[in-house]
């Protein structure tokens, strides 16, 4: 499992995120990402969520936020970051086998 992430104010910046392989010296096991999305802090995020296969659900607590991807619909959120920076959240739904392998990443700065 993965996320996609599409910055389109960015010239159509685009890249997946895939949980980390376990191994000794990662510190946040289970929950960090080889790509993490970028975000700006003390500004009003806007995102829109989406899924291709099944239900996933875009949680990350420390920013107050879960909201369910369904496919063929967008789904839109915003939220504010007051500090830097970097935050884990996890799939919420129970997507199929592995779903708890679906981690998120995301850097403010």
């Amino acid at each position: 499992w993965y996320w996609s992430y599409e910055y389109s104010d960015f010239n159509n910046v685009e890249f997946d995120s895939y949980m980390i392989q376990l191994n000794n010296n990662n510190n946040f096991r289970l929950l960090d990402v080889d790509n993490r999305g970028v975000l700006p802090m003390n500004n009003q995020i806007r995102i829109l969520i989406t899924a291709t296969d099944v239900i996933h659900s875009w949680t990350i607590p420390t920013f107050g936020v879960k909201v369910d991807a369904n496919p063929g619909r967008l789904n839109p959120t915003s939220f504010f970051i007051n500090r830097p920076g970097i935050f884990f959240g996890q799939c919420s739904e129970i997507c199929g086998a592995n779903h708890s392998f679906k981690p998120i990443g995301i850097g403010s700065i």
